[in-house]
């Protein structure tokens, strides 16, 4: 072998949920089996190394509807999206890898964890630059899906740290990573405009494309057991981080006005017109 990994990251997914109902398969694959690929080589290859799977908070689907209390480690899971369900492949693959074969195996329950370098077809950085856009008179509306969806946001920054710090422990563990502060859409497209000195009202628009077949209508986790088995907490609240974005966004719209690009701004879903919706006709 050309390398010997001390840790090992499973980060990669089709991770745009939308998009998931347009390759089940393809997700199914690359997102739930790509992790069995990943264990078995380590069990083969590279057995002392620690391993992190990304899990997520969609995996609670429904759930986080029905609780009545934050979502935890012990919270069932009832996925509502290809996406959720390869990922909970991967979860349950994780830990029956290392209950079986005694690896270093963890499983990261990530809620929204969202950056300036957020995927442009994501909702926070889609609100975020677009408030920008419209701000410098390059764009004059948004049209969005569903405001009324709730999350647990968070900064990504301090999230990978997490991680890290899982596979820092003696033992291995899953562990919930969130903020325990639920968000609509809307307060989204609220604190990014108004950062902007923006109406949000007098440019948003409503567009059924943009609902999914089937929608998680809220999500809020419980970070306690990370806090207490290794000091772990959120640092950046929600209005702060939306902030960061709308700031950053702005700065690039400056810079582009410039004459400079980024690249890295390329959309992965250039046609979201095109996501299966619920009158979508086969």
């Amino acid at each position: 072998m050309n390398s010997n990994p001390r840790e090992i990251y499973h980060l990669a997914a089709h991770s745009f949920v939308a998009g998931t109902f347009e390759v089940p398969v393809e997700t199914g694959s690359t997102t739930g089996l790509s992790v069995t690929r990943l264990l078995e080589s380590m069990r083969q290859v590279c057995e002392d190394a620690r391993f992190y799977f990304a899990g997520t908070s969609e995996m609670y689907g429904r759930t986080g509807l029905t609780s009545r209390v934050a979502l935890n480690e012990e919270s069932v899971f009832r996925p509502m999206s290809p996406y959720a369900a390869s990922k909970l492949h991967g979860y349950w693959t994780t830990r029956i890898y290392r209950e079986a074969y005694n690896l270093y195996a963890c499983n990261g329950i990530l809620f929204n964890h969202e950056s300036p370098i957020r995927g442009m077809e994501f909702v926070s950085r889609k609100v975020t630059n677009a408030a920008a856009r419209i701000a410098r008179g390059v764009s004059k509306d948004l049209v969005l899906g569903n405001l009324y969806a709730k999350r647990d946001w968070g900064y990504a920054p301090e999230y990978v740290e997490a991680m890290w710090m899982m596979l820092q422990q003696k033992e291995p563990d899953d562990f919930v990573i969130a903020t325990n502060e639920r968000h609509s859409v809307r307060d989204l497209v609220e604190v990014a405009f108004s950062r902007l000195g923006l109406d949000w009202k007098k440019y948003v628009k409503l567009g059924k494309m943009f609902n999914r077949p089937l929608d998680v209508p809220e999500l809020l986790g419980d970070y306690t057991k990370a806090k207490k088995a290794f000091g772990w907490k959120p640092k950046t609240k929600f209005k702060e981080l939306i902030t960061i974005m709308v700031d950053e966004d702005d700065r690039r719209w400056e810079r582009r006005e410039k004459g400079e690009t980024f690249p890295w701004d390329a959309p992965s879903y250039p046609h979201e017109n095109r996501v299966i919706t619920r009158s979508s006709k086969m």
